[in-house]
């Protein structure tokens, strides 16, 4: 095509006198930034995962005001290797307690707190340590002031490390409590990002290699990328630090695995479009403004629907969900605008040996003539769209049945692929001291203490309750459930407690089951809100890309179907292969945001080609020929994104590991089925009406020939 039709800007970026200021300045500026400018940094805050307004929010908010508030508590729990304590271990035991109390700055057991007997304290004293019933284990609650999750890491492993050190012959030592899951949960992202990162690129670089087929060639959109991801992550951090929003540490890990997996979607999508204009078009110069002027538009569409729909998660409840959806529209933004002006520069400056072996001259065969594996699917499509339709929707149908029987809500124990020492020696705990000692519910009040205390007494199935802390007004009172954290059982005597104190006008409810119950039900809260709005902004940027109303419905249809599917896919999966009995709350509303958003990129660079090509050559044989074009890149695409979110799994964490599986799953049902087959079985079904009410084929595409008969007839340009 001659370059006076192409636009100006892509022939700014590809040309000759420009390429080499739009390829090496940004490149340039984004390394200075790299090496001189920090991660945004925060002083991480309680409330930061629990949802706004929250009775279990208010009252860490009311915890956090008490003047002699000491942070996280850690349980050190004492056990019998077998047999029991005898009663020179439990004096040992009662002194090391003591000890580790004024160490603390306690001086002592905490107020309220279950008293041990006599040993250690001699007569007429209390020891701090709490002895079993059983004589085989004894705890002591410490006190563990940290001013960061670093720092709580750092005490908890002191602690458990002079625990070591000190434990009795006969006698195994374990910390757990909020400070000790706490810090546990902290562990699982200490080089979490560098671990995260350095899969996620040699992710990238092997599916690179595998669908370039060239020593060379991946270089350079894996560097492109790479810069961007690591710009990202600064200029992301520094933006949530500035405005004021909550982010947590899997936030710039989740942005890392999306910005490598939509920059390397776009960078196939251009480079394939480059090498076919090589074929064409003698300068690679004129070729690349080609390809970039042919490709800018579905990339822009794509990026603006990833990034509007990131936006949405602006609408949670949960401050570092906020946080996640800012960060990761930064980062889309910025993997795109490298896409679109950093890597067309940086590839027009190399010649065509950027290729090597396999470098494309003009005259080979464009894809769109080929006669491959996406030619041989099209031309079968083509004869029995109806059947293909019914087929794919039904299998979508059944997959997606599995959806309906999901449970959400992940117990403490559950929220890690490896049990830690925490989480273990919780239910230790609970095996000889009530189930709920480990993580009680937590009442805080400004009205009458004692009142509340009566109310919190009288609850069924509240083992013990009493005053742990109290100053300018406010007053804590640890209720002891006789239920196992996590349990119907325990979340129900939270119910009860909270029902027993709505007569009171400030008193709050949390604790761990009361955070679950909370979490879930404003999970449910932003669902309600934002899976609509998703689905209206990603309809919304169909209608003004394509300018058509029947291709979009469908379009938004196929990825809410592909969501269904994946979701009741995973579920089994998550119940018969990897042994999990519940989904995460939080789950739901980011797979959904990230298969429609990402989902509809494969379709957007399906149709938008098949628009091209239907202008010549009518509906059916364009929507074939665009297959035929973009059925490598885009599968490549979809496998290289589903393989780079699987790439959560290399962390411990069961949220992420779910959310991983779930679009890995998904991913590759939208582009092995629903881009491959449905699309073009439902736009072969409809023809011109696909694009209703507008008109994209030629004059006389009312009279195409039948689609097989136009596919293989069609050749060249």
């Amino acid at each position: 095509m001659p370059s006076h039709r192409t636009p100006a800007p892509a022939r700014a970026i590809a040309g000759r006198r420009l390429a080499w200021f739009f390829a090496l300045v940004p490149i340039l500026l984004a390394l200075f930034v790299i090496a001189f400018v920090p991660e945004g940094e925060r002083e991480a805050s309680p409330v930061d995962t629990l949802p706004a307004g929250a009775d279990s929010t208010l009252a860490v908010e009311l915890e956090e005001q008490l003047p002699d508030d000491e942070g996280q508590v850690a349980i050190v729990l004492w056990t019998a290797e077998s047999g029991e304590l005898d009663a020179a271990t439990q004096d040992e035991l009662a002194q090391q307690a003591g000890a580790l109390l004024a160490d603390a700055g306690g001086g002592g057991a905490p107020e309220g707190a279950p008293q041990g007997g006599p040993p250690g304290g001699g007569e007429g004293k209390q020891s701090p340590l709490v002895v079993a019933e059983d004589q085989t284990a004894a705890f002591v609650a410490v006190p563990v002031s940290s001013t960061s999750a670093t720092d709580n890491i750092d005490q908890v492993e002191e602690l458990r490390t002079q625990l070591g050190e000190d434990v009795p012959d006969g006698v195994e030592v374990q910390v757990t409590g909020p400070a000790g899951i706490q810090a546990d949960i902290g562990q699982v992202f200490d080089g979490a990002d560098i671990r995260l990162l350095a899969a996620t690129a040699a992710v990238v670089a092997i599916l690179l290699i595998i669908t370039y087929r060239s020593p060379v060639l991946w270089l350079v959109p894996l560097t492109v990328v790479g810069i961007a991801d690591r710009l990202a992550a600064i200029v992301s951090t520094n933006v949530l630090e500035v405005v004021g929003v909550a982010w947590d540490e899997s936030t710039v890990g989740i942005l890392s695995v999306l910005v490598f997996g939509a920059g390397t979607d776009y960078a196939l999508l251009l480079i394939s479009r480059y090498r076919d204009e090589l074929k064409t078009t003698e300068s690679r110069y004129e070729a690349m403004a080609h390809a970039l002027s042919r490709t800018f538009e579905a990339v822009l569409s794509s990026a603006t629907t990833v990034v509007l729909g990131l936006l949405t998660l602006l609408l949670s409840a949960i401050p570092t969900t906020r946080g996640l959806g800012l960060a990761c529209a930064v980062g889309v933004l910025i993997a795109a605008t490298f896409a679109l002006v950093v890597l067309p520069a940086a590839l027009v400056l190399f010649g065509r040996w950027v290729f090597w072996p396999r470098v494309p001259h003009v005259g080979d065969p464009v894809l769109v003539d080929s006669r491959g594996v996406w030619h041989r699917v099209g031309s079968a499509v083509s004869r029995r769209p109806r059947t293909f339709v019914a087929g794919t929707v039904t299998v979508l149908a059944v997959m997606a049945l599995g959806a309906t029987t999901i449970t959400t809500g992940l117990d403490p124990a559950d929220q890690f692929l490896e049990r830690p020492e925490a989480i273990a020696a919780a239910e230790r705990l609970g095996e000889s001291f009530p189930a709920g000692t480990s993580d009680p519910v937590q009442v805080l009040t400004r009205d009458d203490p004692e009142q509340v205390l009566a109310a919190v007494e009288e609850v069924e199935g509240v083992d013990s309750a009493r005053v742990t802390s109290s100053g300018d007004g406010i007053t804590r009172i640890d209720a002891v459930p006789d239920a196992a954290p996590g349990s119907d059982a325990a979340q129900a005597v939270v119910l009860d407690v909270r029902d027993a104190v709505a007569d009171f006008d400030d008193t709050h409810v949390g604790g761990g089951d009361a955070e679950a119950i909370d979490a879930a039900e404003y999970a449910a809260s932003d669902r309600q809100v934002i899976l609509p709005l998703i689905l209206l902004l990603v309809l919304g940027a169909l209608l003004l890309l394509l300018r058509s109303i029947v291709a979009p419905l469908l379009l938004v249809a196929t990825v809410v179907a592909t969501y269904a599917a994946s979701m009741g896919a995973s579920w089994w999966l998550f119940q018969n292969v990897f042994g999990f009995e519940a989904m995460d709350t939080g789950v739901p509303l980011l797979a959904f945001l990230f298969l429609v958003a990402l989902g509809v990129d494969y379709n957007i660079f399906l149709v938008t080609r098949a628009r091209e090509e239907a202008r010549e050559h009518g509906t059916r044989t364009g929507m074939l020929r665009a297959l035929t074009a973009t059925g490598g890149v885009i599968t490549s695409a979809g496998i290289l994104l589903a393989a780079v979110f699987a790439v959560l799994g290399v962390l411990p964490l069961v949220v992420l590991a779910q959310l991983g599986a779930i679009i890995f799953v998904g991913v590759l049902l939208d582009t092995l089925v629903v881009r491959t087959v449905l699309v073009p079985a439902l736009a072969l079904t409809l023809g011109e009406k696909f694009w209703w009410p507008r008109k994209v084929g030629p004059p006389d595409a009312g009279a195409e020939p039948r689609p097989e008969a136009a596919y293989v007839g069609s050749h060249g340009r």
